[in-house]
C-alpha cells in the first residue's frame, strides 16, 4: 500500500511514501541506521552468541546455587515436593525467560534496543503519548498519515490508539511505569554485584570459618572496585574475557547434573509431567504458593536479556540460550533433585554437597568467579537503557562511550558507572549481609517483570495487531510467580 502525494500544477512528479508496518519494528524499516544484529553472517553471529553467555547469562546460571534451598527453607517435609518444585522450576524456566522473553519480547525492540524506554518509544511511535518532544524523525514518517482498519486486529489497535491520545492519565501512567521500570534496573544493577559478590565472599567461611563478618564485607568491596573498574573497557573485551568462565560453569554444572541423575534416580524425569505441580500445591496450599518466592530466584537476571539486546542481537541471545543455557541449567537442577531424593536433609547447601568429590574445588573456584560475573548482565543494561532514555530526552545529558567500532548498541556511561559502583559499595558495607539486599532485590526483579510485560501487551495490541488472547495470556501467565516473589525475601546462600 502506498500513498500518492500530488505536487502543485505544473509539477508533473509524484512522492510516495510507501507504508512501514512491520510486526518486528517500524523504527528499523524506516531508519536507514542498521543495528548490529540486522546484518552480517554466521560468524558474527557466533561471535555475539559467545559474548552474550558472559555477559547476559551470569545471574540466571548462578541461580541452581541457592534456587532450591531457598524454597525449602524449612526442609523438606514430602519427598514428593522434590517433584513438585523441579517441575516448578522446569517450566518456570521454559515459560517466562524463554517462551515470554526469548520468543516474545526480545521482538519489541526499537532500533534495535530493549528495555523499558525501548517499549515505550516503540509506542509513541503510533500512538501519540509521549510527554517529551518527538526527537526522532522516523517517528513522523511512521506516524502522520492514517489507514482505514478492515479486521478486527486493526480496528482494536486504532481503538486502543485513540483510548491512549485522547487520555491524560494514560500518557502519564505509561511514562510514569517507563521511569520506574528503568529505576528498577537500575537498582537491580546496583543491588545485584552487592549481593553476588557477598555471596560469593561468604562461600569462603565454609572451608576458613575464622573468617569474620566485617572481614566478608572488607574482602568484597575491592572485588566490587574492580568489578565496576572494568566496564570501561566495553562489553565486547569484558564479554570475551567472561565468556569462557561462564562457559567452563555452564558445562561443569551441566556435568554434574548429568551425574546425580544417573547415579542417584532417574526417576525424576517424571517431573516433566505439569501434574507434579498440582499435586504439590494441593499438599502445601497457602505454603506452597509462598515457597513460589523461591522457585523464582531460577530466572532472576532475566530482564537483562533483554535490556542488553542492544548490546547483542535476537538470534544471538536465542541461540545462546536455547543451546547453552537451558540445557545446563535444566540439568542442574535435575541432578540436585535426584541427590535430594536420595539426602534430603542436604538441601540447605544442596549445590556443593551434591558434587563429585573430584570436582569439588575446580566447581568452587569457577562457581566463585561466575557469582562474580553474574552482575554484568544488569550493569551493561542499564547502561543500554539510559542510553536510549538519554536519546529520548528523559535523561540528563551524560558522556556516552561507544566501546566498540562494530556494534553501536555497545556503550558505557562513566558518570552512571561510578555513582552505581559508590552506591552497590556503600549498600555493602551498610547491610552487610545478602538476606536484607535480598528484600529490595526480589522488589526490583518483580516490578520490572510486571512493567516490562504490561508495555509488552500493548505492543502486541497496538503494533503487533494481535488478538486478545495472546495478548491476555502474555499478561496472566508469569504473573502468579512474580507476585508470589515478593511474600518471601531471598535467602542468605554461600557459595
Amino acid at each position: 500500500m502506498s500513498l500518492e502525494v500530488e505536487n502543485p500544477p505544473g509539477i508533473e512528479t509524484t512522492k510516495q511514501l510507501k507504508r512501514q508496518d512491520s510486526l518486528y519494528g517500524d523504527a528499523e524499516k524506516v531508519s536507514s541506521f542498521k543495528h548490529h544484529g540486522s546484518e552480517g553472517g554466521w560468524s558474527r553471529l557466533l561471535h555475539l552468541a559467545f559474548q552474550s553467555i558472559g555477559i547476559i547469562y551470569g545471574d540466571v546460571g548462578t541461580s541452581p546455587l541457592y534456587a532450591i534451598s531457598s524454597t525449602f527453607p524449612d526442609g523438606i517435609k514430602n519427598h514428593d515436593d522434590l517433584l513438585g518444585v523441579l517441575s516448578l522450576i522446569l517450566y518456570t524456566l521454559i515459560l517466562i525467560p524463554m517462551v515470554k522473553y526469548v520468543f516474545i519480547v526480545l521482538y519489541a525492540d526499537d532500533n534495535g534496543d530493549g528495555g523499558t524506554f525501548a517499549l515505550y518509544s516503540l509506542i509513541s511511535r503510533h500512538a501519540k503519548v509521549r510527554l517529551i518532544p518527538n526527537q526522532q524523525a522516523e517517528d513522523a514518517m511512521v506516524s502522520n498519515y492514517g489507514i482505514e482498519a478492515p479486521n478486527s486486529q486493526l480496528r482494536r489497535a486504532q481503538w486502543l490508539k485513540q483510548k491512549l491520545e485522547s487520555s491524560k492519565a494514560a500518557k502519564i501512567g505509561l511514562f510514569t511505569i517507563t521511569i520506574l521500570g528503568t529505576s528498577m534496573v537500575m537498582g537491580d544493577g546496583t543491588l545485584t554485584p552487592a549481593i553476588s559478590v557477598l555471596s560469593a565472599v561468604s562461600g569462603i567461611r565454609e572451608k576458613v570459618p575464622s573468617l569474620t563478618e566485617t572481614q566478608v564485607v572488607w574482602i568484597s568491596v575491592p572485588i566490587l572496585f574492580a568489578l565496576f573498574s572494568v566496564q570501561r573497557y566495553g562489553t565486547d573485551k569484558v564479554g570475551y574475557s567472561f565468556a569462557p568462565i561462564i562457559t567452563v560453569w555452564f558445562f561443569l554444572i551441566a556435568a554434574i547434573g548429568m551425574y546425580n541423575l544417573v547415579v542417584h534416580e532417574i526417576g525424576v524425569l517424571r517431573a516433566f509431567n505439569p501434574m507434579y505441580i498440582v499435586d504439590y500445591f494441593r499438599r502445601n496450599g497457602k505454603e506452597g504458593w509462598v515457597s513460589l518466592g523461591g522457585v523464582i530466584l531460577c530466572v532472576t537476571g532475566t530482564e537483562g536479556m533483554y535490556a542488553d539486546l542492544s548490546h547483542f542481537s535476537i538470534k544471538a541471545i536465542q541461540i545462546s540460550f536455547s543451546t547453552v543455557l537451558l540445557p545446563s541449567v535444566a540439568l542442574c537442577y535435575i541432578g540436585q533433585t535426584a541427590y535430594l531424593r536420595k539426602f534430603p536433609e542436604s538441601v540447605a547447601d544442596t549445590f556443593f554437597r551434591s558434587i563429585p568429590e573430584i570436582m569439588f574445588w575446580p566447581t568452587f573456584i569457577i562457581a566463585i568467579l561466575s557469582a562474580i560475573i553474574a552482575s554484568q548482565a544488569m550493569l551493561s543494561g542499564a547502561f543500554a537503557i539510559l542510553s536510549k532514555a538519554l536519546s529520548l530526552g528523559c535523561f540528563p545529558s551524560v558522556q556516552v562511550v561507544h566501546t566498540s567500532k562494530s556494534y553501536a548498541g555497545q556503550v558505557y556511561i562513566p558518570e552512571v558507572n561510578f555513582l552505581m559502583g559508590l552506591a552497590s559499595i556503600i549498600v555493602t558495607i551498610t547491610f552487610r549481609t545478602t538476606t536484607e539486599i535480598g528484600n529490595a532485590y526480589g522488589i526490583c526483579v518483580v516490578t520490572v517483570f510486571s512493567i516490562t510485560t504490561h508495555l509488552t501487551t500493548i505492543v502486541m495490541l497496538l503494533v503487533w495487531r494481535k488478538r486478545w488472547v495472546p495478548a491476555i495470556l502474555l499478561l496472566t501467565c508469569p504473573h502468579g510467580l512474580n507476585d508470589n516473589m515478593a511474600l518471601r525475601p531471598r535467602h542468605e546462600v554461600l557459595v
